[in-house]
Order: structure tokens, then sequence, then C-alpha cells
């Protein structure tokens, strides 16, 4: 089939790049106050072996990563195949040791979202994805079970977010006032949560993040039958400049998508 072969590898990377970071995790010292865009050793250790392993097997493909690392200068960063990576993504969670932190790793080709693999771990999960072959997880050594979105409606419908300040909403959660709010750090830990049915909707409401912020969990997502768009409704773009996304991100279950779109219209006017 399609990319089997790109997403066994990408697995691969993702089990590796995660058992350095257990280590690293558990000799770790937590920093309680770690600001959001604290940065680690490990980012760059677990950057590094993935890039290795993605490049040992695919010479010829463009490499995306978060961090900048010796080594890689002579690969391209575009192409039209093109690995995107966080090697950790919810530093701030890795930082202070509560485990909402997520390795990722996506493949995009002629600017599509076509592998998918978000490694938590802290938990030992690794959910993955190709296109057209759906959406599996598995924990530790579990055989892989097939994963989908929920069929919650509207008026059961779970978000999940990155952590509020104590006693204030979000501002996507006081328009969309979903029936549960659940707190974590990490992007690809909330786009996997949707995927696997635990949430149905993900908001991203910073009017700058980045293409490893999101791709690999697209494809999740999509996969298991969800719906991922900008804030406006309109595909997510890739390979922008500075690999910059601009307009927002909502992930769903698909059934909650249009809903969520007309509540969330007052956040649009924040974005260029």
């Amino acid at each position: 089939m399609p990319f089997d072969k790109e997403l066994t590898v990408a697995i691969q990377a993702a089990e590796e790049a995660a058992a350095l970071l257990r280590a690293e995790y558990e000799r770790f010292v937590a920093i309680p106050d770690a600001p959001a865009d604290i940065t680690t050793p490990a980012d760059r250790a677990a950057q590094n072996l993935i890039l290795q392993i993605l490049h040992r097997h695919y010479p010829q493909d463009a490499l995306c990563a978060e961090e900048s690392v010796t080594g890689f200068e002579h690969v391209p960063s575009r192409g039209p195949r093109t690995w995107v990576v966080d090697p950790i993504d919810g530093t701030r969670g890795f930082a202070r040791k509560n485990g909402q932190f997520s390795v990722m790793i996506g493949l995009l080709v002629e600017g599509v979202p076509v592998v998918g693999v978000v490694a938590e771990p802290a938990q030992r999960r690794i959910t993955f994805a190709r296109q057209g072959g759906g959406c599996w997880t598995y924990v530790g050594d579990a055989t892989a079970v097939r994963c989908q979105v929920s069929r919650r409606g509207w008026a059961d419908c779970v978000l999940v977010q990155s952590w509020a300040r104590p006693g204030q909403v979000s501002r996507a959660a006081a328009l969309l006032q979903p029936k549960q709010v659940i707190e974590t750090y990490s992007g690809g830990i909330k786009l996997a949560s949707v995927a696997r049915g635990e949430a149905d909707l993900y908001v991203n409401t910073y009017t700058k993040f980045h293409d490893w912020d999101v791709c690999a969990g697209q494809v999740l997502v999509v996969e298991a039958g969800g719906q991922v768009t900008d804030l406006f409704g309109q595909a997510i773009g890739y390979q922008a400049d500075e690999f910059a996304q601009r307009r927002g991100l909502l992930a769903s279950n698909g059934l909650c998508h249009a809903e969520a779109l007309v509540r969330l219209q007052p956040l649009t006017s924040q974005f260029a």
C-alpha cells in the first residue's frame, strides 16, 4: 500500500526518540515555572536521532524540523517530499515533568500530509496513520487497535485545550461552551486525543504557530474520520514563509465542525 514503508520508518524513528526521551525525562530535574518557549538538550538529541533515521532511509527527501541541528545543513527544508518533525511538542510538559509532551513526525507529499506519527513517551503510547490506511494506536508492546473520532454531537462535545490560567476560561471555551474541557500541553497530544475519540474539538488560536505543530496530527484526525481546517474553514496550507501557520486551527470529530467555526468567528479578526 502507498506509504507503508514510510510509515514503518516513521514509527521506528518515533519509538527510538521516545525511548531516548524517557531516559532523559527520568533524569531531568523538574522546572516548575518553565516558560512556553523553553528548549532542552533533549529536544536536540531527539531531533538528531529522528533526522538521522529519516535521512538514512530517504536521502533525497527534505527535512523540516523545529530545532537547529548541525550536520543537516546540506539537506533542503522544502521539497516534493518533506518530513516535518517536532522532537518534543509540549516541551513545557517535559520540563515540568507532568508527562504532557509528544514526538511528532509527519510526511508531506506535494504539500499534502500523508503520514503521521505521534508518540507520547511518558505514556508509552503511539498513535499513527497513513493516507487511506486509517488511524491506529498502541501502548507499550500491545497490539495496535484502530481508533476513530467520536460520534458525540454538539450538546455533548468535549474540548481539549492548553492549560488556562487558574480561575480563567479561555476565549475558545467561552465561545464554544463545551460540555467538558480537558487541559494538556502538546498539540500532538490534543490532536491524537481527537483522533482517538477522547475529545471532539481542538482549537489553536495562536496567531503564529508552525507546520511541525500540526502536520503529523492532522493525518491522525483525518484518517480517524475527523476534520481539520483553519479557523476560516479552509484547508491547512504548508511550507509557507518560516513554515508559519497564521490562520488558526480547528480539529474536530466532523459532527461539531461547522457549529464550532460559526461560534469561533469572533476570533478570526486577530489573524492576518
